[in-house]
């Protein structure tokens, strides 16, 4: 059995302000009309005798997960919630585990979520030709044909040819400087590390424990003591925190002896700043990507991209790239990308919030937009989808209303149930339980107005909630 294994537990910190801790790079739809989390899932299914994908994701993006699972019509996924983030090794040791549930002698094709793949067919080729290897004990990683010098990628020196076109690996060397990097080009003997890998879950597992078996252990404690939540399975956090972080390169890649690679020219890129997704895209004939409302003046060789309702002009600009959201934009040479991680590190530093959500704030329910705010109140537009509910809650510092301009909501307030249709409104005291149901077929769009002494979201006391969180 195939089973693909999802690995989305990255922050995204490296396209900002697009993505963002709550809604990283691999939950957005950058290429195409699919997220890079569902491409990746849709690449997986496609090839032979895959089945359901496994999913190792973070704890706050679970409702992510499931929903665009969902949208993919995707049966029968394995979801499992990292409680602290441990790297990949801790990550792939426990979607292993969850393998061999289903199928002792499973093969595990493990992927990245957030990663772009131009040709998929070629990829697929790649898998076929890295089985076998995996059938024999090896543990395979995809190592991506080098088309220019590039720093910001570890490589994979190739040794010995053990079947067709593919290799026992000599070494794994990491990031190197320019003139390195075009050394390891010309040589041919080299290949990008992509951080895919194709092995035995059971090889897998035995080499960790040869390597790093306090790891192993600490995975192995918090996979059995595991708790189903939803459709969710919740990696025990006492344990799981025991556990090294690390990579599995280091853990275990650079350390068997049995690590072979598979080269494979497919279009890879692991889009890891503005710069790289300028590269992989698709240009004009000045070199530019523009998205959205965009008029480009005497600008060439730059990623320009705007949010709806919200006109960027540019003039007279070179190698530039230019983001704007609702609360943020970010303009920076295209070669200086790789360091807007310090502006995530600067807003962190000075307390604020742009790294961590973004205006638009999804929920398991729907989404909620901060129209305004200023002392003492907020404004909201809150959409909740066909069938879902807020929970049942209260707040200890702030009373709303609630204007409904689409579909009919059902409201509940203290004793009191009752349907409001559009353009009726209703006020909810300060210290009122209170919940919000959409019973209709379409999405219930209203307006919320908050006033009050404190309006930040951990002002809410939860009763019943049901995604869990009560």
């Amino acid at each position: 059995m195939l089973i693909p294994l999802i690995l989305s537990g990255g922050s995204g910190t490296r396209l900002w302000p697009i993505s963002r801790k709550n809604l990283p790079k691999q939950f957005l739809a950058l290429s195409s009309d699919q997220t890079l989390f569902q491409q990746t899932v849709t690449r997986a299914q496609q090839l032979p005798d895959a089945s359901a994908p496994i999913v190792v994701a973070a704890d706050e993006h679970r409702f992510l997960v499931a929903e665009q699972l969902q949208e993919l019509r995707v049966e029968g996924a394995s979801i499992l919630l990292e409680p602290i983030a441990r790297n990949t090794a801790p990550a792939i040791a426990v979607g292993a585990m969850q393998a061999m549930s289903r199928d002792p002698d499973a093969t595990l094709l493990v992927l990245p979520a957030d990663h772009l793949i131009g040709d998929d067919n070629l990829f697929a080729e790649a898998v076929s030709r890295a089985r076998p290897l995996a059938e024999d004990g090896w543990l395979v990683t995809f190592g991506i044909r080098p088309d220019r010098p590039e720093t910001g990628f570890g490589y994979i020196q190739r040794g010995e040819t053990l079947r067709q076109d593919t290799f026992q690996v000599r070494r794994f060397v990491e990031k190197p400087n320019a003139d390195v990097a075009q050394s390891y080009v010309e040589s041919g003997e080299f290949d990008w590390n992509s951080g895919m890998f194709l092995f035995h879950a059971r090889r897998f597992l035995e080499e960790l424990g040869q390597y790093a078996p306090e790891m192993l252990a600490a995975a192995q404690k918090a996979y059995d003591k595991a708790n189903a939540d939803l459709d969710f399975i919740r990696l025990d956090a006492a344990s799981f925190s025991e556990s090294p972080s690390n990579s599995i390169d280091y853990a275990v890649m650079e350390r068997t002896t049995r690590a072979a690679v598979v080269p494979v020219s497919c279009g890879w890129s692991d889009i890891g700043s503005w710069d790289a997704l300028w590269l992989a895209a698709d240009k004009d004939h000045h070199g530019n990507r523009l998205e959205g409302d965009i008029i480009a003046l005497d600008t060439s060789n730059s990623l320009v991209r705007s949010h709806p309702r919200h006109l960027v002009a540019t003039i007279g600009l070179d190698n530039v790239v230019v983001v704007t959201t609702p609360d943020a934009t970010l303009v920076a040479r295209r070669d200086a990308s790789q360091d807007v991680k310090k502006i995530v590190d600067a807003l962190k530093s000075a307390g604020r919030t742009e790294h961590d959500l973004h205006r638009v704030v999804r929920r398991p329910w729907g989404s909620y937009d901060s129209l305004e705010n200023g002392d003492r109140f907020q404004v909201k537009r809150i959409v909740v989808k066909s069938g879902a509910a807020l929970s049942l809650q209260m707040h200890h510092h702030r009373a709303e209303h609630w204007i409904v301009v689409k579909g009919v909501a059902e409201v509940t307030c203290d004793d009191k149930v009752f349907l409001l249709a559009e353009n009726q409104s209703t006020y909810l005291p300060l210290g009122s339980k209170h919940r919000l149901r959409n019973p209709g077929k379409v999405p219930v769009e209203l307006i919320e107005v908050q006033s009050g002494s404190y309006l930040g979201e951990d002002d809410i006391v939860r009763f019943d909630d049901v995604y869990g969180r009560a």
